[in-house]
């Protein structure tokens, strides 16, 4: 009897999954005060606590998926004016290069400064149109098939349903939670049931930050 053999087109072949590219959007303000919020108090704490590393915060979330690769990471943040508030630049700065020292892009728009500056605070202008922008743009030219929004800001709603419609990559949202003070503040999108990457203090503490950079040291 003929000896029976298998040849390689006979073989079974394991199908390979498809890995997934997946960019992660920061809000970085309101995702520090989100942290802040769920895990301390946000008017007393030191201002340090809150703070956490993007890219492991990015590292975390795409870990949890055998299927995915981070492409890329993005803050998107305030920066105080070098002529009105000295330290506060520089400390800013300081946080901006080791955010990119670690691999994540950032992009500072400078503060508003109302007309009765110091009276009233600075605030962030034109920084959730940044990471809207930037959103529509990328997804757009198919540079990943996954977009995390790690933010709770609702002006960014009209950009992500604008990608939600005109593109097959898919939205997700990322947010702190907090057991203990049931805080769970996240981004909706109204009529359509979008993933949120729930981090809770445990996560966090695995990704904070506790540098002083107002002297630039731990």
């Amino acid at each position: 009897m003929a000896g029976f053999y298998m040849t390689a087109s006979d073989a079974p072949t394991r199908r390979k999954s498809v890995i997934r590219r997946v960019t992660v959007f920061f809000d970085g303000q309101n995702f520090y005060r989100n942290a802040r919020r769920a895990f301390f108090d946000d008017q007393s704490s030191s201002s340090r606590l809150g703070q956490f590393w993007p890219r492991a915060v990015a590292e975390l979330i795409v870990r949890r998926y055998d299927d995915r690769e981070l492409r890329d990471v993005r803050v998107y943040y305030g920066r105080p004016d070098r002529t009105r508030d000295v330290r506060g630049h520089a400390a800013n700065a300081r946080q901006s290069v080791a955010w990119s020292r670690s691999g994540v892009q950032v992009r500072p728009r400078m503060l508003r400064y109302p007309a009765d500056w110091p009276a009233s605070p600075a605030h962030e202008k034109g920084v959730d149109v940044a990471l809207a922008t930037d959103l529509v743009s990328l997804t757009l030219r198919g540079e990943c098939d996954v977009a995390v929004i790690a933010s709770a800001d609702s002006d960014i709603l009209p950009a992500i349903e604008e990608v939600q419609i005109r593109t097959d990559v898919t939205i997700e949202v990322a947010a702190w939670q907090s057991v203990s003070r049931r805080r769970r503040q996240r981004l909706s999108v109204p009529g359509s049931n979008v993933w949120c990457h729930w981090l809770s203090r445990a996560d966090y503490e695995r990704v904070r930050d506790d540098t002083d950079y107002t002297i630039g040291r731990v």
